[in-house]
């Protein structure tokens, strides 16, 4: 089934969190993944309140896990670990 790799992020270091970018669209494209939303729109409802959301499809939840723990994702990481403050989850979705 696919999966959906959702992010929250509040970046606190755009310089850094461009770097992490530059690096993460490529590996998670490597890895099957496809960004379906990318920082629009958005209102917040309940919880906390992060200014960039972002929705990526993978093929499954395989995927989207070994994409976070893969080399190329790991080394993109290194620098959004001090340049934000985030959540990542995946989710399986309920259809094909």
């Amino acid at each position: 089934m696919p999966a959906l790799w959702i992010a929250h992020v509040t970046v606190t270091d755009t310089e850094a969190y461009g770097k992490y970018a530059a690096l993460a669209g490529p590996a998670i494209a490597k890895h099957g993944g496809k960004f379906i939303a990318r920082g629009g729109k958005y209102v917040q409802l309940e919880g906390k309140d992060r200014p960039r959301n972002v929705v990526a499809r993978f093929p499954s939840v395989d995927a989207a896990v070994a994409c976070y723990h893969s080399p190329e994702y790991q080394e993109a990481l290194s620098h959004a670990r001090n340049a934000s403050e985030r959540e990542l989850m995946v989710i399986e979705t309920t259809e094909g």
